[in-house]
Order: C-alpha cells, then sequence, then structure tokens
C-alpha cells in the first residue's frame, strides 16, 4: 500500500476541497470557564460562572451537530476554551466526536488533567493535544494565571500525557511578563522531546474589553523575538511566498474577510453560535434554531462574500499572509471590521524590511516608501538590524527595493537638461 505524508496529504485536500467550500476545519469552544485567570485571555469566565454553564450546549447537542458536519465534509475538529475540562462531561463529547472519525485537536491549559483522563485519551488517542505554558519559572506563571498552585497542576498533567506518551505540543504566548523565559520553556519542551511554538498575538476580550493589551509587547519586541529563534524569520517569508498568490475565487475579491474563514473552516461558540473563527463575535448563526448546512451555505457563505465599503490597505498588501491582523481583529479591537489595527501592521512591516521584501507605495499605508511613518519605522528596522547583527543573525541584504522612491523637482530636471 502506498504511503503519503500527512502534510502532503493535508496541503492536497486543501487545495481540492477548498475551491468547492467544503467546510474541512472546525473549531469547538466548547466553555469560556477556566480555572485560570490569565491576563492576556480574550474569553476566559468564572469556573463557576452558573449563569455561562447553563447556556452550554447539551451532549445531545453537539451529537446533532457532529452528525451534521460529518455529513457536510468536515475532517479536522478543534476543541478549545475557556478550558475544555471545565466541562464535566467533556469526555463524552470528545468520545461523540471521536467515534464519528474526525482529527481532533485539544487545547487544554493542562490543570485539569488527571490520571483517568489522561487513560482515557490514551485509549483514545486524539490527534494532537496542546498545552500552552505560562511561564518557565513557578513565579511567572502564577503571575499570568493568578491562580496559586497552577503551575505545578500544570506540570502534573505533562507528565500524565508523556507517561502515555500521547501526542503532546507545548506552546507559550510573548507577553511583557513572559518574554523573558520564552527561550526556557523552548528549551524545556525540547528536553521533554516535544514540539514548542510561540504566539505574541494578543487581542481584547470578545467583550471588547482592551485589558488584555495592558501586558501585549510592542511591535519592536515580538520582531526582536524572530530575532532570537533562527528558525521563525524563514518561516515567515515561507509562508509569505507560499500564500501571497493562493486563490480561493471568488471568496477573496475584495470581500472583508480574506482568510480561510467561512470557506474551508468555521467556529462554533459554547452557546451554538457559528461564525467565521472565535474572535469574530458580531455575525453568529444560531445553531440551535437552524441546521448546519444552513447556516453554513446561507448565513455564513453572506457573510464571507462582505464586500468593502472603502479602500483599504489591506487589499493589496503583499505582505498580507504574514499579518496576524484580519477583519475579526480589527473589530475587536478598533470596533470596525475594515479598520487595521496598527500594531498588527507595523510588526509585518518590520518583519518584512528585514526579509528585504519588496513593497511597493502605496498611499493608504503610511509604511510604506514616501509615506508619513515610513521614516520613523526604518529607524526602528535599523535598530533591529543591529540586534541581528549582535545575536549573530544573518539577514538578508539590503536592497534598493525596499528604500523610499524619490522622485526629482521640476527644477532638478530642467537643471539636468
Amino acid at each position: 500500500m502506498e504511503s503519503v505524508a500527512y502534510a502532503h496529504l493535508s496541503r492536497l485536500l486543501h487545495k481540492r476541497l477548498l475551491e468547492q467550500r467544503v467546510p474541512l476545519e472546525a473549531t469547538f469552544e466548547v466553555s469560556r470557564r477556566c480555572p485560570l485567570v490569565c491576563q492576556h485571555c480574550y474569553n476566559n469566565l468564572p469556573m463557576h460562572d452558573h449563569a455561562a454553564r447553563r447556556r452550554e450546549l447539551s451532549l445531545d447537542e453537539y451529537r446533532r451537530i457532529f452528525d451534521e458536519i460529518a455529513e457536510a465534509g468536515t475532517l479536522w475538529v478543534l476543541f478549545t476554551g475557556g478550558e475544555i475540562l471545565a466541562r464535566a462531561d467533556f469526555l463524552e463529547i470528545y468520545t461523540e466526536a471521536k467515534q464519528r472519525g474526525f482529527l481532533i485537536t485539544l487545547f487544554t491549559n493542562g490543570t485539569l488533567i488527571t490520571p483517568r483522563i489522561a487513560d482515557y485519551l490514551a485509549e483514545w488517542q486524539p490527534f494532537a493535544i496542546e498545552i500552552t505554558l505560562y511561564g518557565h519559572t513557578r513565579t511567572t506563571y502564577e503571575r499570568m494565571t493568578r491562580v496559586p498552585g497552577s503551575y505545578d497542576r500544570c506540570h502534573r498533567g505533562i507528565q500524565l500525557l508523556l507517561e502515555r506518551k500521547l501526542p503532546l505540543k507545548l506552546k507559550t504566548v510573548g507577553t511583557t511578563i513572559t518574554k523573558d523565559e520564552i527561550f526556557a520553556m523552548r528549551d524545556f519542551a525540547e528536553s521533554l522531546g516535544v514540539p514548542f511554538k510561540f504566539d505574541s498575538m494578543l487581542n481584547p476580550r470578545i467583550d471588547c474589553s482592551q485589558a488584555p493589551l495592558e501586558v501585549r509587547l510592542t511591535p519592536e519586541e515580538v520582531i526582536e523575538l524572530d530575532l532570537r529563534d533562527p528558525r521563525r524569520l524563514p518561516a515567515w517569508q515561507d509562508l509569505n511566498n507560499r500564500y501571497q498568490t493562493a486563490a480561493m475565487a471568488p471568496y477573496v475579491t475584495n470581500t472583508v474577510y480574506d482568510c480561510g474563514g467561512g470557506v474551508g473552516s468555521f467556529a462554533v461558540n459554547p452557546y451554538g453560535e457559528m461564525s467565521i473563527c472565535v474572535l469574530s463575535q458580531m455575525d453568529t448563526y444560531d445553531l440551535r434554531q437552524g441546521s448546519f448546512r444552513d447556516g453554513w451555505e446561507h448565513f455564513l457563505r453572506q457573510v464571507r462574500l462582505q464586500q468593502r465599503t472603502r479602500p483599504a490597505k489591506c487589499a493589496g498588501c503583499e505582505i498580507r499572509p504574514m499579518c496576524s491582523g484580519c477583519a475579526a481583529v480589527n473589530e475587536l479591537e478598533n470596533g470596525d471590521k475594515e479598520s487595521a489595527v496598527d500594531f498588527h501592521c507595523r510588526a509585518n512591516h518590520l518583519r518584512a524590511y528585514l526579509l528585504d521584501i519588496p513593497l511597493k507605495p502605496n498611499p493608504l499605508c503610511e509604511y510604506r516608501p514616501g509615506s508619513a511613518r515610513y521614516e520613523d519605522i526604518q529607524a526602528s528596522v535599523a535598530l533591529l538590524r543591529a540586534r541581528a547583527a549582535e545575536l549573530g543573525v544573518t539577514l538578508p541584504a539590503t536592497s534598493r527595493r525596499s528604500l523610499p522612491v524619490i522622485q526629482p523637482s521640476p527644477a532638478a530636471l530642467v537643471s539636468a537638461k
């Protein structure tokens, strides 16, 4: 029998089925309740929020939704929260999904994993389990989570999964609290023989509270973290090269959303409301009142085809594939899907200039050659290049492609004749 590498199979399926708008990927937030009180979190509620618990989908409702998405072609399912194990019946929900053949990934903070849960997952193995670390030291971890004892509970959960050889991955989020321990956490993961990744993009809470942004790094600090891991900048460049010309026509032509949401993926919150993604809370379809097929074929199709109402600098941006900004992020931070978040725009341009990616002048973008903040961002780029030299990081050579285009004045043209 011929074997095919998983990554190749995944790319093949996405390439063939996205053009047909098959809902390949589902994300289920099973609960927004969580035993931790993390400073950066966008959606956590108290563990004993009874009102939130009463609103959560029942097991029977999950059974019906799983049947419908399986019929529609969904293959990958992600369970996230809040904390997935905040639900006492999570293993029953998980088993229902498992029995339908989905490839399941679990996002958890690990603090509620018990030997019984680990044994069960060993018997009914998920595709992957990702645990988020909130610090390498106990002090940092519990400063982030604001719960004494959570560090030890997390590490016990990790140990229980490792003992059963489950497909574990570790990750963290770069914040003003964790930034100095990110690479110690990476070394810890590597010492365990498990993959590790980090991300530094924080968003406001879904109720539009800006509180998580108090621990957000500056764009320059985010890019410096890229420099400290030699694998990250080439990975960003590869991502940009692969997706710069990717097309999902007719779903990318001047639409507000330019991601895969509503084309090959969707999200369902704990209360049965389906949307483009977990961050998008404005346009939702109630799966308690209608079928998945109706929501996918009609409601989300129309959401996905929303047209921009005004010119946008992001529309023609050639480094869009590297950007963490999107319509849902814009909605959360600016209250407007079409208003780009400056944090993401600046971080992405810093990265592009360091990679020497050619950037066309764009009168709508303040970071492009000849625009208002171009000199300012170039000063930051110079500092980051100096930092790269200190770290021994080799960057692409600076070329004139990213330098400002200076138009000669009419007087200069006359004198030159």
